[in-house]
């Protein structure tokens, strides 16, 4: 077995900086810190915040459901028209535009402040730069990772310590571009932010466009979301969701790999892994 201890890949310099000391587990298992509190808890605030923005952001939008680039709002000829929605998809539950707004709000306030919070966490304790953002080394081997993601081959043993290229860039795009873009198109449609500095809205093109990008933005979220929850099925539900709500993660023996099957391969050291 190599001494880890001693190698000074992306992995061990990842893994090591400011955590609590690994456990050994049964089976050649180790349980490894992951996730502090303050990440644990801004994680679950901001899914609870972005629920609730997405499905009342869908009662508003139904208010008019058309959607159209401009100033304008060319009604013979919309960009793209939203279909009828089934009242468990929205809150409040049924068509009620006011009570939206207001949860609307709310939420967008939480999610505004619980993620100047964690953004602030990740940028001062240097978390970003370990976690998130990729290395030169990391991208040039981002065509074997695709090739992975395609297999559905995610490694479960030491590699599980980081996150591999595709996440960081994922995650870095959705910090940097998604939510970011989805704040200040919605800021600009705001009667009382445009009353004060109503220039956003000319840099995103008049209203109409704003609102169109706004429910891009929201669209690029619910698809994240729907890959991340799958993923986390995929690759070991209990072990993730235990990871996000105590902060530890079970890293497997060598050769394994995540799945609904664990599976692992031949170890050169061990020989056959029970």
């Amino acid at each position: 077995m190599t001494d880890t201890a001693a190698d000074p890949s992306p992995v061990d310099a990842e893994a090591r900086p400011a955590r609590r000391p690994d456990r050994p587990l049964t089976g050649g298992r180790t349980d490894t810190w992951r996730h502090p509190p303050l990440v644990r808890i801004s994680h679950w605030l901001n899914a609870v915040a972005v629920v609730v923005l997405i499905m009342s952001g869908l009662n508003i939008l139904l208010a008019h459901p058309h959607l159209y680039w401009g100033v304008r709002s060319t009604f013979a000829d919309p960009w793209v028209s939203i279909p009828p929605l089934p009242d468990w998809a929205l809150v409040p539950q049924g068509r009620n535009l006011a009570e939206a707004r207001n949860y609307h709000f709310l939420f967008a306030w939480i999610f505004v402040a619980n993620g100047l919070v964690y953004l602030a966490y990740g940028f001062l304790t240097g978390r970003f730069g370990r976690r998130i953002w990729p290395t030169g080394r990391e991208l040039k081997g981002l065509g074997a990772s695709v090739a992975e993601h395609a297999r559905f081959h995610f490694p479960a043993d030491d590699q599980a310590r980081v996150y591999n290229v595709i996440q960081k860039l994922t995650y870095a795009a959705m910090i940097l571009i998604v939510l970011p873009m989805m704040l200040i198109t919605g800021l600009s449609m705001s009667p009382g932010f445009n009353a004060v500095g109503g220039v956003l809205l000319e840099i995103m093109g008049g209203r109409q466009s704003a609102r169109t990008l706004h429910f891009i933005s929201a669209g690029l979220i619910v698809g994240f979301i729907v890959v991340h929850v799958g993923l986390v099925i995929w690759t070991g539900p209990f072990n993730n969701m235990r990871s996000m709500i105590t902060g530890w993660f079970v890293i497997q023996p060598p050769g394994s790999t995540a799945g609904p099957k664990l599976g692992r391969r031949r170890s050169t050291d061990e020989g056959d892994v029970p």
